[in-house]
């Protein structure tokens, strides 16, 4: 009997761990009151410290296990990652700020004031220019996807980040009439892509040379994974801490946030994998290059909000409501692929 595949512990209860950490934020932003603002003056250029601390160790122990060696393989099956490339640089940015500026602009303007719905619109596009890097390894195997040609989707993903990211998140801010600060926008992504990206391939390639892939793979990548889960979590108590009056006085906000973000979800995915199966790929293919732009790189994306707008800001909520519906839409989506295999 075929063994079932199934979510890794923290991964299958990351929307529960969230809603924990809105909880314990609220609280520790209610008992330390104006004395938690200490945290979010600890600046440099305009980058958060305590956060730039945590977002690096959420995304270093990512980097760490992509092999970009993998890249100079992406010309045998072409199709698959230009679907993937096309997807999630020529289409999903574009198709997220839409529905952020129809559903913050328009639909709900009897409840959010313009200024708010600017910020909403940010943390949309910063989740919309920020493609998977990690979960979607996790998507790919419960989906039965090829585990090496996920592999290139993903690092060339990572690549493409380093220089479209910026342009990207500028143009569509600037569109949106988002002043856009582009020094701190640059020293973001040097923080929180270039530096870990770096230290991460000079990491794997010591490691495997000193230790071997297989020491590599089931002893170190295994040990560094709680760091990077307890990192994100502990950044959003923190971001809790600052915005949970705001939810209190508005619960209903959350909701609001969540549904242009999950209509995008699931449009970027079905659109995938219906040009994906009308180019005759492998379900093997289609289905990972669908699940990559359906999911984000969130950790990047908060990591950015918190350094362009603060904290406590709109744009940093919207993106931290990006991470709580992750797992069950990607996780209904994880069950079509399955049902509708190929």
């Amino acid at each position: 009997m075929e063994n079932k595949k199934k979510i890794g512990f923290f991964e299958k209860y990351l929307t529960l761990w969230v809603l924990i950490c809105i909880v314990a934020g609220i609280v520790v932003g209610k008992i330390a009151g104006t004395s938690i603002h200490v945290l979010s003056d600890m600046n440099v250029f305009d980058v958060n410290i305590p956060v730039s601390i945590l977002v690096w160790l959420m995304i270093y122990p990512m980097m760490v296990q992509i092999d970009f060696t993998s890249v100079k393989k992406a010309g045998t099956k072409p199709k698959g990652l230009i679907l993937t490339v096309v997807m999630n640089w020529l289409v999903k940015p574009f198709t997220m700020a839409f529905f952020a500026w129809i559903f913050f602009d328009y639909l709900y303007a009897a409840f959010i004031n313009p200024e708010e719905a600017t910020e909403y619109i940010a943390g949309a596009i910063l989740l919309g220019a920020a493609p998977c890097t990690a979960m979607v390894f996790v998507w790919s195997y419960l989906t039965d996807g090829d585990p090496a040609y996920t592999l290139i989707q993903v690092s060339v993903n990572d690549l493409i980040i380093l220089v479209a990211f910026i342009p990207i998140v500028g143009l569509l801010l600037g569109v949106s009439n988002v002043e856009v600060p582009y020094d701190t926008l640059f020293a973001s992504i040097i923080t929180f892509v270039v530096i870990p990206l770096v230290a991460g391939i000079i990491t794997r390639l010591w490691l495997i040379k000193l230790k071997g892939e297989e020491w590599f793979a089931t002893v170190f990548l295994k040990n560094l994974k709680p760091v990077s889960i307890l990192a994100l979590l502990t950044t959003l108590v923190l971001l809790f801490a600052f915005k949970g009056q705001s939810i209190i006085d508005n619960p209903i906000l959350v909701l609001l946030i969540a549904i242009p973000l999950i209509i995008q979800t699931y449009f970027i995915f079905f659109v995938t994998w219906g040009i994906g199966k009308w180019i005759k790929l492998p379900h093997t293919t289609c289905s990972p290059a669908a699940m990559i732009g359906a999911s984000n790189f969130f950790e990047l994306a908060v990591a950015v909000a918190i350094a362009l707008f603060g904290i406590d800001s709109g744009a940093a909520l919207v993106t931290v409501v990006g991470v709580l519906i992750e797992v069950p839409v990607m996780l209904s989506l994880v069950k079509f692929s399955n049902r509708y295999k190929y």
